[in-house]
């Protein structure tokens, strides 16, 4: 039976970790959010009214990918709750509270659920009471979003033109890896801001998470929603739409307004790096039976030669001398005793 030598391993010197982040571009166009491509076939509203969500292509296919979930809510303490007309409040107001559990989780002095402000001071003021929420799917946001990186263009038009001749841009442009940005439960957030520097919503990178407020959109959307009772045609001014409209209504005509949605999604690799030394004295012979021929060593044709051999495979042991982890080299190294070697072999996960 061949000896197995293991050369040992310096957690201090030979071991080391990194992180690489890697960035993909994801275009998001009104035609497949919207309703142009494919007429709602890939928007899948369910039987408890409560969100609504988008496929990239017609919900029931089977090559269909999940892109997004749709919702509305706004807070029981908001001037909506408790309208006469209301639709659908309980469940608003629970789609309100449960985003704002997650994300931002409670005050301290009355442990009541914190509600979304449009700055990054969390002091109750700049309240964002009601709002849409636009919940990426994992499938594209990876691990995050990419700070600065969001874009998204909104129209402000009337319902039959609601990209003329006015839109919106929303950028998150003032946050970066190292500001604009704060950080609660759910993770970082930043602020949307449009062309006026006024805040319109906030973006969580972690959660892939887009809320937008309403309150200031409402005096430019005076004819937001369309419905209809009694086979009368009904419009709707936003906050009329949130109160009035069920959920799968509201969402459907911020659907009808989203001309463009673009970010970089981030996946984060993280690596060990092991420092394999080969020193000159060791590895210099094979323990494969192939490495003799009738006695004698195949790479030598004289027997004053110095020995060799050729590395083509690193295997990482752990403690108890089990095989963990086996690394191929692109080609074989010759090692002898007037050599030593440094393999690097990088674990990725």
């Amino acid at each position: 039976m061949a000896v197995i030598n293991y050369e040992p391993l310096d957690t201090t010197s030979d071991v080391t970790t990194t992180k690489t982040l890697l960035y993909e571009a994801i275009p998001l166009t009104g035609s497949i959010i919207g309703e142009a491509t494919y007429s709602d076939g890939n928007v899948k509203n369910y039987t408890h009214g409560m969100f609504q969500s988008v496929y990239d292509y017609p919900y029931l296919s089977s090559s269909a990918n999940h892109i997004l979930d749709l919702t509305v809510g706004f807070s029981a303490g908001s001037t909506m709750s408790g309208a006469v007309s209301s639709v659908q409040e309980s469940k608003k107001i629970n789609m309100y509270n449960q985003f704002a559990q997650v994300l931002l989780g409670y005050t301290g002095s009355n442990n009541a659920v914190r509600e979304f402000e449009l700055d990054l001071n969390l002091d109750g003021t700049g309240k964002a009471s009601a709002a849409f929420f636009i919940n990426f799917s994992r499938l594209i946001t990876k691990d995050q979003i990419k700070k600065g990186s969001f874009s998204m263009i909104i129209g402000t038009g009337s319902w039959a033109l609601p990209f003329g001749p006015r839109t919106a841009t929303l950028t998150d442009a003032s946050a970066s890896e190292t500001g604009g940005t704060n950080n609660t439960i759910g993770g970082d957030y930043g602020l949307l801001y449009d062309v006026t520097n006024t805040a319109r919503g906030l973006v969580f990178y972690q959660a892939g998470i887009v809320v937008l407020g309403t309150a200031s959109w409402a005096a430019a959307l005076t004819d937001f929603n369309s419905g209809s009772a009694a086979g009368s045609l009904l419009r709707y001014t936003l906050e009329q739409s949130f109160v009035s409209a069920s959920i799968s209504g509201s969402c459907d005509a911020l659907r009808h307004r989203i001309k463009n949605i673009s970010f970089n999604n981030t996946t984060e690799i993280n690596s060990t790096i092991y420092f394999c030394r080969v020193p000159h004295n060791k590895y210099n012979y094979s323990s494969n039976p192939t490495y003799i021929s009738s006695s004698q060593i195949r790479v030598k044709s004289i027997a004053t030669d110095t020995s060799v051999s050729y590395i083509t495979t690193v295997g990482l042991y752990s403690s108890n001398n089990e095989l963990l982890a086996i690394a191929k080299l692109s080609e074989p190294l010759r090692k002898d005793p007037t050599n030593e070697i440094t393999l690097r072999v990088r674990l990725d996960y």
